[in-house]
């Protein structure tokens, strides 16, 4: 099994930005964790991150045949990007949504995601377990769907 993760903006902050928020682990030490996961399940990981909304639109249309999931913590992208539900949702991948905090129990602004309705599921809240637990997700997902 082939897993893409994406990451949205300011991601490639974490570590230095609000970390009594987002926890002080960097990105590429969330990135060891997951793919020592990954290897352990035999599933080959792959991260990628951008600032840019148009740059996680093409990664996510071209990951349709080369990834079996799309991990996505979209970020603030998460609220905002039509752009990426319909990439989601025409690519025809299978997406599930990632936050490293309880998006539901944030800013009014900060609980409604727009990429939800193209995604399997959602996993916030657990920090960088998140992402432990949305390749967990993909794993049971694909043994259920064989």
């Amino acid at each position: 099994m082939k897993v893409l993760f994406l990451n949205g903006p300011n991601l490639n902050l974490l570590g230095q930005r609000e970390p009594e928020i987002y926890g002080s682990m960097k990105l590429s030490d969330i990135e060891d964790m997951v793919r020592e996961h990954g290897e352990r399940h035999d599933v080959e990981v792959v991260f990628h991150q951008s600032n840019h909304e148009g740059e996680l639109v093409t990664q996510v249309q071209q990951s349709a045949g080369d990834y079996d999931y799309v991990i996505l913590n979209a970020a603030a992208y998460t609220h905002t990007s039509i752009a990426l539900k319909d990439a989601i949702v025409g690519a025809g991948v299978k997406a599930i949504e990632i936050h490293l905090t309880n998006i539901h129990a944030r800013e009014s602004y900060r609980q409604t995601s727009i990429i939800a309705q193209a995604c399997i599921g959602s996993i916030n809240g657990f920090g960088a377990g998140s992402y432990i637990l949305g390749l967990e997700a993909a794993i049971l997902h694909n043994k259920a769907n064989d």
